[in-house]
This record gives C-alpha cells, structure tokens and sequence, in this order.
C-alpha cells in the first residue's frame, strides 16, 4: 500500500498512520487550504503512539478501506500526535469535555475548515457497538448535515467559540490564602481509599501531584494523617500488577481498586514523578523500602527508556503482538519451568502465578496478598535471604521475558517530560547522596541545551535528527523545575543563573499582562482558536502549577522578588478555580504552602562539599531555600543579595534568615542544623 502525507513526519504516532488508505495529513496550513478550497469539514484525529485504543481504532477503521473511501470523498483528515502538539489536544479535549461530558483518545473531532468542531467524540467503532454509533454512521450523518444544514453548522460552532473564550481564568478582586491547601486536604483525605490506597474508584491512577502535596502538608501541618496516606498508597500501588515486579517501573493506571490489572503502558512522566515521591518519602522517613524502589525506577529508565545520548524516551506499549500486556504476563507452567521445582514453587506462591491464572488466564505478578517479613518467618529464613532468592528468580524471568517480543518505544524526547526525569534524577541524587544519579541528570540537560534549543528559543520534541515546534508552557515549567533541583544537587551557580534566564523567558513569551497567569502557548506561537489557560493539574501536574511553585522558589533561592510577585498575581487570577476545588491542582497548593507559611532561607559558605551540606541535602526541607558557595562572591551573579557574605576565620559559615529576618552568621555548624532543622 502506498504513503499518505504522513510519511514525511517524524512522529511515532503519525508514522504508524503513513500507510493508511486514509489520504490523512498533518496539521497544516495545506489541509485547511484544501478543505477551504473544497467546500469539506476537517475530520482531526488526535492520538500518541502508545495508546490502546488508538491501535483499536486504526485497525477497525483507519486501515479499512470503506472507512477510508467515505474520509477521502467527505473530508479532509488529519492526524496530530498530541505528545507533540499539546497545544491542539488541550483545545480540542475542552471542546469534547464540554460537549460530551467526558474525553480521552483517541479523541475525534468534527470541525470546519477554519477549524472550529462542530461535533466531537473518542473511539468510536467502524459498525454500531458496545453502545456506540459506528463511525461509517456518524461520518456520513455528519457531512450531510454540515451540507445540507450550515445555518446548524454555524449556530453550534458560535456556541463553542464562546464557550471556550469563557474558560480562561480572569483576574478577580478575592486572594488565595494558606486555608485554601487546608481544604485541599480536606478534599484528599475524603477521597482515599482506605481499603487499597489511592483516591477514588477504579480505574485508579497513581497521582503523584497528590503525594508530593500531602508529604507538605505533613512536614507543614504536622498532621500525620497525611502522611499515611501518602504511605499507604505508595506501598499498596507497589505491592500491586501496576508496579513490574519482573522489570520495574509503574504502569499508567490500574483497571480495578487494588491496583492488580494494569493498563500496562509505561510513560515517561508517571515514572519520574513517582521517583520524586519516593525519594522525599525516604527522605522523610529513612525507611530503606522507599530508597529500594527508588533505585528500582532508576534501573528500569536507564534499560528501557534512555538513550545512548542520555536523553530519555516517552513511553513503552501496552500492546505487543497487538494484545495488550502479553509481554508483561506469564504461565504458570512457563514460570515452573523457568525456575525449577524449588525456585518456582516459592516464587509463584508469593507472587500469585497459580495454573488458573489471575488475569485472562494469564497471570500478572503481584504481591498484593503476600507479606514478605511473614514469609519469611514462616519459612525459618531471614527476610533478607528471602529477598535474595527472589531477586535471583526475578533475573531469571525478566531474561526470559526479554526474548519476547517487546513491546513499540516511542523514542521521541519530549523537553518537559525530560525536564520532569532530570528534576527527579537530580533529587534522587541529592536525598541518597548518589552521584551517579546526578551525572545522568547533567547528561540529559547537556542533551536538552544542545539539541533543543535555537535562539535562544527553547523547542519541545527532538527525534531523528530534528527539533520542532516552540516550546509550550509545560516545557519552560518543567525545565525549570530541572535547573532548580540541578542547583540543589550540585550547588553550581550556573543552574540558578540559566534558571533565571529561563524563568524570564518563560514571563516573556506565556504571561497574561491583563489578567495574569500563564498561556500554554507563546505569544511566538501558531495562534490556534482560543488561547488556553490551565490550572487543573490532569497526569501531570499544569503548567502554571508549576510555574506558581518553581517561580516562588527561584525568587526565594535569588532574592529576587520579582518572581514572588507574579505567583502572587496568579492568587488572584485562579481565585474561583482554586475555590471551587482546591484538590484538583494540588500541586499549586504548593505554592500557597511557600508564601503563606514560615520559610527559611540559607546560605552555607566555605566549602561547597562539607558533611554539613550533605547532611542538609538528605532531609526532606521543602521550607528551606540552600544556597552554597565558596564564598558570597561566587553567588553575585544568581543570588545578588548574598555576594557581599563571607566565611568567618576560613570556616565553614552558615547564614539563617526566617520570617524576614536575619541571624548572626554563625560558625557552629550543630546550632546553625538547630536553627534549619528542628525549629
């Protein structure tokens, strides 16, 4: 079969689609010229490479030819890789929320030519089933009525065009306030799953966002609730099928309450954000579990999802051989047979493989019944010989399953996703004082400042050889998240001063000068037809969620307050957002945690390299701004207020100021932890 217009694409997602009868194209002015020209309604398809029902829908439709016939007679198609053009799927899933009352992808979109949809929906089936109208159906009804009713065309498309220029958030009189994250919590709390862990009913995601949250509130509150909460789910997600417990890394979401059947996609995103929760959770509590699976997530990216460059990939499959999980599930007799009688028998037993199977006559790996430490007892070993004979199994059934046919990578490198993996790699090395982890992250910045940067303007997507399209939001936010968790592994100077860079960067091409907040799209950017201002925090945490937070931490770690003052504006801005559901962009409640409660701010001068600064990097500190240095001439550049400090008779010198005000410097490095630490 031949290529459709896709083929000259670098997109996993849009390449899987270049062999299509479907004359598709990618987003592009030609499409819509072409639609223009012919008097044709745009059918947009909006997918990524790993995705499930994506596959389901390409296979049923897109690779049929009577499908195709009606798209290529009817409509003008095109096919966008969301991961590549966030800025056309937030839009456009808005529009498909607001009409249908939910979405997801694939997500399909009926619009017209200048590009406004007058119909929207997700998968939909070639004939009528499962309770949905076949797309040979809707695609025909769709067409006449777009031909033979434009005055209904045009009446619902004005309807959307308002309703999206609502939906960016205004400037208002009232203010966030610390009881704001309090309620948040509050909200949380109402939502966990006492039974399994987590939040809600199935399916259930990890919402790391959520973690990191309740880890502050704990620290802030003392209120140790929360930090059960945090505990329980993240011990309960990992006992789970979502946790591999062949090769490690989490999967995106579990089917069921008790995290058993994975959709056994593994992302990019999921997995650092994860690997952030269990390093602060280590740091927190000193308990070797968190530090172990930790390690485990970091083994598992640097296999699977890392280039030979250092870059990392975006996500693995669900589907190999096009069945979902089959590289992830295993026979009971295969496992037997593996292991030997001995071996086997102690591994499927504690990890739930029986002759049956646990899912599909399948089974996936699990720990969800099963105590280790009571095994162990049981078994008259200790707990850490039991460990070892189920690692040794483990090594032996992850060679296995390597031989398997492995599931598609999509390898392209997302510049916030890689921001996201940095900022987690450069944590894990601070909290575990790994510098093996911190070489990986400098790797992959290093990656990110040479391939994807073009003057000065920061892109999102390398693959193949290219960078495309101008950064979004997310990428800046991100980003900076990375420079800023660089600087407080490493203590060089640079990260803070390219941090600041960056940050004003990012203030120049998102900020909204009227009403405050950050666009998802630069002002450099194609102009699409809303400008989208998102707070909710979705599988990762928003843009200017995370703008909010990382602003005010450059601002406090700078002293410039400049950078304070726009979270400040963004208080306003999100007031009714933020009101009405304060637990759905939890990790904004960050920011409010920052401003509203006492902080710290610490410069540690003489040596850059001490155990005191060791010490401090190991505990879990979210109120405590680190600077260090040599001597304060060395920080004139990123931190101007601290330049004219100096260590006191050669020694290593700390520097305490709280609530606006500054303490006498001093040399004694046990009052000096008093004074971080325990007040």
């Amino acid at each position: 079969m031949g290529a459709n217009k896709l083929i000259g694409e670098k997109s996993p997602y849009l390449l899987q689609h270049a062999h299509n009868p479907v004359d598709w194209y990618p987003w592009s002015e030609e499409a819509f010229a072409k639609a223009k020209e012919e008097n044709k309604p745009i059918f947009l398809s909006i997918g990524y490479s790993t995705c499930h029902w994506c596959h389901v829908m390409a296979h049923e439709s897109f690779e049929d030819e009577e499908v195709a016939k009606i798209l290529n007679e009817k409509y003008v198609s095109i096919k966008v890789d969301r991961e590549e053009r966030p800025d056309i799927d937030s839009i456009y899933m808005k529009v498909c929320q607001m009409m249908t009352g939910h979405g997801g992808w694939p997500l399909s979109i009926f619009m017209t030519p200048d590009k406004v949809p007058f119909f929207a929906g997700t998968y939909f089936p070639k004939e009528s089933k499962y309770g949905r109208p076949g797309l040979m159906e809707v695609l025909t009804q769709l067409h006449n009525k777009y031909t033979e009713d434009p005055d209904h065309i045009a009446d619902v498309t004005e309807s959307v065009k308002n309703a999206l220029a609502k939906t960016a958030a205004k400037k208002g009189k009232a203010r966030l306030t610390a009881d704001t994250a309090a309620k948040g919590f509050g909200q949380l709390a109402r939502s966990f799953d006492f039974t399994y862990g987590g939040f809600g009913e199935a399916p259930k995601f990890p919402m790391p966002q959520n973690l990191l949250f309740l880890l502050r509130h704990y620290y802030f509150s003392g209120n140790s609730a929360a930090l059960k909460i945090a505990e329980t789910t993240l011990k309960d997600m990992t006992k789970g099928g979502i946790w591999d417990h062949i090769g490690f890394g989490f999967a995106r979401y579990s089917t069921d309450d008790e995290w058993l059947v994975p959709h056994f996609e593994k992302m990019l995103y999921d997995n650092a954000l994860l690997l952030i929760v269990f390093a602060e959770c280590y740091a927190i509590t000193k308990e070797p579990f968190y530090r172990k699976i930790a390690g485990q997530i970091i083994e598992f990216i640097g296999r699977e999802m890392t280039g030979e460059d250092g870059a990392f990939y975006s996500a693995i499959d669900a589907d190999s051989e096009g069945i979902e999980g089959k590289y992830y599930v295993w026979d009971y007799d295969e496992v037997m047979e593996l292991l030997g009688p001995e071996q086997g028998e102690l591994f499927t037993e504690l990890y739930d493989i029986t002759p049956e199977g646990n899912f599909e006559e399948k089974n996936i790996p699990n720990l969800i019944e099963t105590d280790l430490e009571d095994e162990a007892e049981e078994l008259g070993i200790p707990l850490e010989e039991l460990e070892r004979q189920l690692e040794e199994a483990r090594k032996i059934l992850l060679a296995a399953r390597e031989k398997r046919v492995r599931p598609h990578v999509d390898d392209k490198v997302l510049t916030a996703w890689n921001g996201m993996m940095i900022a987690a790699l450069a944590k894990a090395g601070k909290v575990f004082q790994e510098k093996e982890y911190v070489q990986q992250a400098e790797k992959a910045m290093r990656f990110i400042e040479e391939k994807l940067f073009s003057g000065g303007r920061l892109l999102a997507r390398f693959r193949d050889g290219e960078a495309k399209y101008p950064a979004y939001l997310d990428d800046y936010t991100y980003l900076l998240w990375a420079y800023l968790e660089l600087y407080e592994a490493t203590f060089d100077e640079e990260m803070l001063i390219t941090a600041r860079r960056l940050a004003d960067s990012m203030l120049d091409l998102f900020w909204d000068p009227e009403e405050g907040g950050f666009f998802f799209s630069g002002k450099d950017s194609e102009q699409l037809i809303a400008k989208d201002k998102e707070i909710y925090d979705g599988a990762i945490p928003s843009g200017n969620s995370v703008a909010a937070v990382m602003l005010v931490r450059l601002g406090f770690l700078t002293g410039e307050t400049k950078y304070v003052e726009k979270t400040e504006e963004m208080y306003y801005t999100f007031y009714d957002e933020m009101t009405r559901a304060p637990s759905a962009s939890p990790f904004f409640l960050q920011a409010l945690q920052l401003t509203e409660l006492p902080t710290k701010e610490v410069v540690v001068l003489g040596s850059r390299d001490s155990a005191f600064l060791a010490k401090l990097q190991q505990e879990f500190l979210p109120d405590v701004s680190l600077l260090a240095a040599e001597d304060g001439s060395a920080l004139a550049s990123a931190a101007p207020f601290a330049a004219g400090y100096r260590p006191l008779n050669g020694d290593v010198t700390v520097y305490v100021c709280e609530n606006f005000a500054c303490q006498q410097p001093t040399t004694d490095l046990e009052e000096a932890w008093n004074r971080i630490v325990k007040s």
